[in-house]
């Protein structure tokens, strides 16, 4: 990945303002991506909040600086409107470990299950499943189903995580894992805890139930965000992918409280940094790379979202 000079970043920075005014556009950046992106960013946060946001707006063009899942459900929930992702390689390795056959399979295996799919999937794979979740929402959605048997894709860490909380649930796991927190360790987290002793651990749910065991809070990135401002704690570890720093310093530095947040320096994912400020603003310029669903498979994918919403956040 090319390094920008401050100044270039700056250059790329008033252009993308130039650029969102003259397309009509807003720019949605996840918790995980480079400073100077989130810094241009409409909207930061969660994949599905920000969705959710965007359909709302009155914007005619969604940039989504995230991966493709993301610009994906952005897509979904709104149709009618063009949505860009400045680098269509920047892809989830956790979602490109199911597809859609994968789940037909599951069900051909265990009739009668209800299939829950974490956002984090491909439309197809949406398309196939009854009810999706969030890392927010796991634990409320799998204890509102009446069913008993549930199917669970495709974060096998996320299934174990929510699995605490679902008695006399039977959930069948896929084996699937996001590599960036799978890869975070009790160690790293420890080494920070004994450097750090009065900082509270926030770890996200994604991570391994070792790393959880140990873990002061588990948390989406949103909730990181609002307990981060609601607990008296005054330093923090990050038990997520390390850019989540850069926007809780940031979000400090806003209000104006004192609070110090430790990232996992080697929690880094490197597909959501192949989204860079000048493909931003090219992206912006051709409006392209756009996401393209069929009209059908949008229809399938969104039934999953909306039963989600149903149920509530």
């Amino acid at each position: 990945m090319r390094s920008f000079s401050h100044a270039e970043i700056k250059d790329y920075q008033k252009r993308i303002l130039e650029l969102k005014k003259e397309k009509n556009a807003i720019i949605l950046a996840h918790n995980y991506q480079l400073p100077e992106i989130q810094d241009v960013a409409d909207l930061l946060g969660d994949s599905l909040g920000l969705s959710r946001e965007a359909s709302r707006s009155d914007a005619e063009v969604i940039v989504f600086c995230g991966v493709r899942f993301m610009a994906e459900s952005a897509k979904i929930l709104s149709p009618g409107k063009i949505v860009v992702q400045p680098d269509n390689e920047s892809l989830c390795p956790m979602a490109a470990m199911i597809d859609a056959e994968d789940v037909r399979q599951l069900k051909k295996e265990h009739p009668g299950a209800v299939v829950v799919a974490y956002v984090n999937t491909t439309a197809e794979v949406k398309a196939e499943v009854d009810v999706c979740c969030t890392s927010a929402n796991a634990v409320k959605t799998i204890q509102a189903l009446k069913e008993k048997d549930i199917i669970f894709v495709p974060d096998v860490n996320l299934g174990m995580y929510v699995k605490r909380f679902a008695k006399g649930k039977n959930i069948i796991l896929h084996p699937g894992y996001c590599p960036t927190h799978d890869d975070i360790t009790v160690e790293q987290v420890t080494a920070l805890k004994n450097e750090h002793p009065g900082a509270e651990v926030l770890a996200h749910p994604e991570c391994r139930p070792e790393v959880i065991d140990i873990a002061d809070w588990v948390y989406s990135t949103g909730g990181m965000v609002t307990h981060s401002f609601s607990s008296p704690a005054k330093e923090f570890i990050i038990a997520t992918e390390k850019e989540m720093v850069y926007r809780l310093r940031k979000e400090a530095e806003k209000r104006g409280i004192d609070k110090t947040f430790y990232p996992i320096a080697t929690a880094i994912c490197p597909d959501m940094k192949k989204i860079t400020i000048d493909k931003l603003v090219r992206g912006l310029e051709t409006l392209s790379p756009a996401i393209e669903l069929p009209e059908e498979l949008i229809g399938k994918a969104k039934r999953p979202l909306d039963r989600m919403l149903e149920i509530g956040r």
